[in-house]
């Protein structure tokens, strides 16, 4: 059974750091990318970035240089660390996994494999 759990959730204040990281299980990841979305209250869930099997990595421009996506292929896991938050951070943070780049950049909805899911809480 394919899984993808996240952890590294909580509460930071703005301007803190946290770092999120999804464990993939049940198939062999390497040949995908991975990546992240967000959902924020009453909003929809948005691109925040992705790292191919090249380890090309791309970000959503209100993310950029705050944070970093990276994978370790031989644990199967993909990080998302997180600095300089702000409270417009705060959402549930979802890992996913596709065989194409493109699918998860464009955040369409036939994206292979979600993950349940981490809150993040910016406070201001």
């Amino acid at each position: 059974q394919v899984q993808l759990v996240e952890s590294g959730g909580g509460l930071v204040q703005a301007g803190g750091s946290l770092s999120l990281s999804c464990a993939a299980s049940g198939h062999n990841f390497q040949d995908y990318a991975m990546g992240w979305f967000r959902q924020a209250p009453g909003r929809e869930r948005d691109f925040v970035a992705a790292v191919n099997r090249l380890n090309n990595t791309y970000y959503a421009e209100s993310v950029k240089g705050r944070f970093t996506i990276s994978r370790d292929f031989a644990k199967n896991t993909v990080y998302l660390q997180m600095n300089n938050l702000k409270p417009d951070d705060t959402a549930t943070y979802y890992c996913v996994a596709d065989r194409a780049t493109a699918t998860i950049i464009r955040g369409l909805a036939d994206i292979d494999y979600w993950g349940k899911g981490t809150l993040v809480t910016v406070s201001s």
